[in-house]
């Protein structure tokens, strides 16, 4: 049927307007234009010359640090100052700036009134009046004084200073063009150690003029139990604890981390620093942390580091030092380019964290092998351990590994109720598992002349003495694997990393002469785990990880244990008829027969049937074949 034009056009105006019927009875405001205060960095000199900061770090009763900031000025008008908000190594928007109080700017000794800027929380807008050569901001920031305030950094014997807490920067320039002077006043009698230098006076430490960028990467720990050991190479070991027997060390165990010392250097070929300061603290009383930096690391670890060195849960905290090293030449030497940003406020793209941390975390596990901090059995044991939580991540059905390297700005890690579903972030561990697998590819592919030591060299050990930063991207990465060995390393980045998977990767394991079976005997390292957690680990059978007092802490999605209806949270009262105990419980899953429990959920109870007869389940790893595999070379010392 052929219609009128005008017909036409009234029923095309219907069918592109659907809602043009609303019109009479909905108010329709328009979009006014978005006026953003921060302007944009430029990769010049900061013109106004050196910022002065001085920071009061003596409060150890109400832990409130007290900042005045002097920063000189060369032109005057509007002026946007920022507080750090994307804050390297923690790949995501992490800055405290809740804690910033009492701010105040002045000028000439008269006040400036500033605003906020609507479009970033994290900047004031301030109006420099003519002829003014500095401004004068002054602030307190309020530390946690307990946990549910964030981690706690001050402690009566210790503190953490972070400087991305203590100080504000011109928004504009790259920070690495801004030059910054520091000053801090510490608790009477304290010792302090961090990657800057300077000349102490008193309680107050004057630091030598660096730039904003190597400042934030230059955190402090302060404290009055503290010791400083000589690791060589230029790295020292600054330690700070709760008491003062926590320092005291065995030979033997500070041999093993110059050692890793010495390996590091041998694997990489070259350092990328002038100086390394490890900051370990140990402690329960200061927050937990381990954060990479480039000349430096912030590291806590349980009380009983050195002194219960042989007990098998003190072996969870020395993967710590090896892993934070690492990172100076993987993460922050080389940085993949789009984590990489110019200042604190662009945001970061955490796509290639894979290489980053899960990079980090293969070697981090080499090196504590090769260093002796772990044994090659214990390191075993905990590649068992990794691969079998990682096959109880089925959520690697729908989501890929690469998707949850964008879980630390998605998740801001908080507890998740179905972790095993909606996964966390499985790039450091799963990464690990890729890079092991590649390890055993090259050795496979040279017939055992290469491994991925050779592309540690050719990527990591590049510009020996460079402490900035050289980016890449994915080419870049495969580029490198293809020198060192070719193979389809796109493919297998596809497969691994771009898409769903039924199972981690395990080549590492079979390429290199093990393979990860199953038995009613916990390893070392699950052994260790379930002891310093307190807890009885079943993910990788029954489906369920629960408290010594019966709580349930983790529910694996479509096990057993999820099909039976149960839940984080809720507590199991009894067990076939008898009171809830770690041993009642294992001895039911034993048993292979159903379970029969009395359940508290709330305020609320069930008694309901666990439909489970596959025993107990603890992973590790089985040689398979005679003589060494590429995995036990790729644990051998090189020093």
């Amino acid at each position: 049927m052929i219609r009128s034009l005008a017909a036409a056009l009234i029923l095309s105006t219907a069918i592109a307007s659907p809602l043009a019927a609303q019109d009479a009875i909905r108010s329709k405001p328009t979009a006014l234009p978005i006026n953003d205060a921060s302007p944009v960095p430029k990769d010049i000199p900061y013109p106004g010359g050196t910022i002065k900061l001085e920071v009061d770090a003596s409060d150890t009763t109400q832990r409130i640090f007290r900042v005045k900031e002097t920063i000189p000025v060369a032109t005057s008008g509007p002026m946007t100052l920022l507080m750090p908000e994307w804050l390297p190594g923690n790949h995501a928007p992490r800055g405290q700036l809740e804690k910033l109080t009492g701010l105040t700017f002045t000028a000439d000794g008269k006040p400036l009134s500033w605003k906020r800027d609507p479009l970033n929380a994290f900047g004031f807008v301030i109006d420099v009046p003519q002829g003014t050569k500095q401004v004068v901001a002054q602030f307190q920031f309020l530390s946690a004084t307990v946990g549910n305030q964030g981690r706690v950094v001050v402690t009566p014997k210790m503190q953490n200073i972070q400087w991305e807490s203590v100080s504000l920067y011109p928004a504009g320039y790259y920070t690495r063009q801004i030059p910054v002077q520091a000053t801090v006043t510490y608790p009477a009698g304290w010792q302090a150690a961090t990657a800057l230098r300077g000349k102490r006076t008193g309680d107050t430490v004057a630091y030598d003029v660096i730039d904003y960028e190597a400042l934030q990467d230059s955190p402090v720990f302060a404290g009055t139990h503290f010791k400083a050991v000589d690791l060589g190479s230029n790295v020292t070991l600054n330690i700070v604890a709760d008491d003062a027997d926590e320092l005291v060390y065995t030979p033997d165990q500070i041999a093993k981390h110059k050692k890793l010392v010495a390996e590091a250097g041998a694997l990489f070929g070259s350092y990328h620093f002038d100086h390394y300061d490890f900051l370990l603290a140990i402690t329960d009383e200061m927050g937990g942390i381990g954060l990479e930096h480039h000349r430096s690391s912030e590291n806590q670890v349980e009380p009983g580091y050195f002194k219960k060195w042989s007990d098998g849960e003190a072996l969870l905290d020395r993967n710590l030092l090896p892993h934070e090293f690492t990172h100076s030449w993987d993460g922050k030497f080389r940085r993949p380019d789009l984590l990489w940003t110019p200042d604190f406020r662009t945001p970061m793209q955490d796509n290639l964290l894979w290489v980053y941390e899960g990079q980090t975390q293969f070697w981090g596990y080499v090196l504590g092998a090769r260093s002796g901090l772990f044994t090659k059995a214990e390191t075993l044991d905990a590649y068992a351990q990794i691969a079998a939580k990682l096959d109880t991540a089925v959520g690697r059905q729908w989501r890929p590994m690469e998707d949850t390297t964008h879980d630390p700005i998605i998740s801001a890690r908080r507890p998740k109720g179905w972790v095993s579903w909606q996964r966390s972030e499985d790039y450091y561990n799963e990464g690990l598992m890729i890079w092991l697998e590649a390890d055993a590819i090259i050795r496979k592919q040279t017939k055992g002349v290469k491994g991925l030591d050779d592309f540690a060299k050719a990527f990591f050990g590049v510009k020996p003495g460079d402490w900035g930063q050289l980016v890449y991207n994915r080419q870049d990465v495969i580029n490198t694997l293809n020198g060192v060995a070719p193979y389809d390393w796109a493919g297998f980045f596809q497969t691994y990393v771009d898409s769903p998977t039924r199972e981690t990767p395990k080549g590492g394991f079979t390429m290199g002469g093990y393979r990860l079976v199953y038995g009613d005997t916990p390893n070392g390292f699950t052994k260790a785990a379930e002891g310093a957690n307190k807890m009885v680990d079943q993910s990788f059978g029954i489906g369920l990880i629960v408290k010594n007092d019966g709580e349930i802490s983790s529910v694996i999605w479509d096990s057993p244990a999820f099909k039976a209806g149960l839940v984080i949270g809720a507590k199991i009262l009894a067990v076939n008829g008898d009171e809830f105990s770690g041993d009642v419980w294992k001895a039911a899953i034993k048993a292979k027969a159903p379970i029969q429990i009395i359940l508290k959920q709330d305020k609320y109870y069930r008694t309901l049937s666990l439909d489970y007869s596959g025993g107990l389940r603890y992973p590790r790893l089985e040689k398979t074949g005679e003589g060494e595999g590429s995995l036990d070379r790729l644990l051998q010392p090189k020093t």
